[in-house]
């Protein structure tokens, strides 16, 4: 009867690890949220004929972000107005840009610069 009480233990264990591994990942190891915060990711893809480019901006924080406006360099801007808690918006260059940098800025005193990173390209994928 004794060895029971290890292998229950264990389960229970197992079960709490998980648990805490799923929400790392579901909150992107995120525990303590900001209330104003923004991610932003620039990405461009070399494919045979041209190149692919969008930027991804999520709210990242607890708090609604406002004024919301990106700056792609060379005069090129969008205004995105507000940001939900949570909410991503994905959004292309405009042509002919030299997909160098973005500046991501909104309300309440957000500022984000960040230069177009380009994916690993994958065996058999388009482009690689």
């Amino acid at each position: 009867m004794g060895n029971y009480k290890f292998v229950i233990f264990g389960v229970i264990a197992s079960f709490v690890g998980i648990s805490v591994a799923i929400y790392g990942v579901l909150t992107m190891g995120n525990f303590s949220q900001e209330t104003y915060s923004i991610s932003v990711d620039p990405t461009k893809e070399k494919q045979t004929l041209f190149i692919m480019a969008r930027v991804s901006i999520q709210n990242t924080g607890t708090g609604e972000l406002t004024n919301v406006q990106i700056n792609y360099g060379e005069g090129d801007k969008d205004y995105l107005g507000t940001l939900k808690p949570g909410q991503l918006i994905i959004v292309s260059p405009p042509q002919g840009n030299s997909l160098q940098y973005v500046i991501v800025s909104a309300e309440p005193d957000i500022y984000v610069s960040k230069v177009y990173r380009e994916p690993i390209g994958m065996p058999g994928m388009m482009g690689s």
